[in-house]
């Protein structure tokens, strides 16, 4: 971990209502995310990145990156994620929040943690300083556009599903074999192999034996 303890003169700063150490003495993390095509990019990040973090006065104690689709596992941002939880790092820094979170909850959720373990965060592009008063303002709107968010997709799941009620598909969970237990007997009787009544009904021919038995 870098640097010393600094002298009672200096004034400690106060992230997300937790006593944090003087500005100087920050332990800053770094991180950029690419995609596959778009590698080119990862320098540009890093340098704007070490560069503000110099303009703080803040040490650069580690940086990662991740390189996928959005879609695609983030390990780079659970190794920034881990070391703020043995507080390593005393303030996270991105190149854009997109780069950060899959969506609103997910950029929500992390925040969150990371407000609960005491360490600020900074995006560059839109100028997010989670470390001042004013963003940390900004952080509260981020709560009201994730549940903006949540219930949109739950608009979408509503719609779908009436959508299917509509069309006569069936939903909700299959039918389990105990439940087709006299369709089972039923096609035993006629002479069909177990394999085939399985086959026919979509389910284990475990569960056919067990039912027959």
């Amino acid at each position: 971990m870098a640097g010393k303890r600094a002298s009672g003169k200096a004034k400690s700063r106060r992230v997300f209502g937790q006593a944090r150490k003087p500005v100087e003495m920050f332990r800053a993390g770094l991180y950029a995310r690419v995609s596959t095509q778009d590698q080119q990019t990862l320098p540009m990040q890093y340098r704007a990145l070490r560069e503000y973090a110099a303009r703080r006065g803040w040490t650069v104690a580690m940086q990662v990156r991740n390189v996928g689709s959005g879609s695609a596992p983030r390990e780079g941002r659970e190794r920034l994620l881990e070391a703020a939880r043995r507080r390593e790092i005393d303030v996270v820094l991105v190149w854009r929040l997109d780069r950060w979170g899959r969506s609103v909850t997910d950029l929500l959720v992390t925040l969150q943690e990371l407000e609960h373990l005491g360490v600020g965060f900074v995006s560059l592009t839109e100028a997010l300083d989670l470390t001042t008063p004013a963003g940390r303002a900004m952080a509260g709107l981020l709560s009201v556009f994730a549940e903006f968010e949540r219930e949109i997709l739950r608009e979408r799941v509503r719609a779908g599903l009436a959508h299917a009620r509509q069309n006569g598909k069936r939903l909700g969970r299959p039918m389990t074999a105990a439940l087709q237990a006299a369709e089972i007997r039923k096609l035993r009787r006629a002479g069909i192999s177990k394999s085939e009544i399985a086959r026919r009904l979509h389910i284990g021919r475990t569960s056919v034996r067990r039912i027959l038995a």
